[in-house]
């Protein structure tokens, strides 16, 4: 029986770094698909319909403010709902995840895998309204981010979440139902690649 041996070129892609090869076309085709998601929030929608169920049915939006200011904001649907007509405490918790890892993933780029790896939420009151997801410290939050992705290489970061109740009514302050805290995994993809082929 004959086995035939890849061509040499085949052989020395195979062995090189992911990091000095080109990417192959799933990757390229992940890194687009990446980057669209984090466009606008109809492809955020798009691609969570088809990877996120959960955040589609829940309807959780990001929002972009004056001064690149970003926020998430969770409708008060049914989905969204409990029995006594409050924001489920899962809706907020689980939610809290998807609004931080929204706001990394954006940082850090499409290069980038982003993981949640602890989670703590804090309920301090019920929500009857839309839940508002806003970056504790964010401005110092995107300095520690760009220091960490020129140092390079894999890292671990630390996100605190205010959630407040929407409210009705100008000069009415958003009052505060929630604090989240995550810690997150962030890993450039061509390291993911190279372990995957050792």
């Amino acid at each position: 029986m004959s086995v035939t041996q890849p061509a040499p070129d085949e052989r020395l892609a195979a062995s090189m770094p992911a990091s000095s090869r080109r990417p192959s076309w799933s990757e390229r085709a992940e890194a687009f698909v990446s980057r669209l998601s984090t466009k606008n929030n109809f492809w955020h929608r798009v691609c969570s319909l088809i990877w996120l169920p959960y955040a589609w049915r829940s309807g959780i939006i990001m929002k972009r403010e004056a001064g690149a200011r970003f926020r998430a904001i969770l409708p008060f649907r049914r989905f969204n709902r409990n029995w006594y007509n409050a924001m489920a405490g899962a809706a907020l918790l689980g939610n809290s995840e998807v609004a931080a890892g929204m706001f990394l993933f954006a940082e850090c780029g499409s290069d980038y895998r982003v993981v949640c790896k602890n989670l703590n939420y804090r309920f301090l009151r019920p929500c009857h309204g839309p839940a508002i997801y806003e970056i504790f410290h964010q401005d110092e939050l995107k300095e520690t981010i760009a220091d960490l992705l020129a140092a390079g290489g894999e890292f671990n970061i630390d996100v605190t979440l205010d959630v407040r109740q929407a409210v009705r009514g100008r000069g009415k302050k958003a009052r505060r139902v929630g604090r989240s805290t995550m810690t997150f995994h962030c890993t450039p993809k061509v390291h993911v690649a190279d372990r995957g082929r050792i």
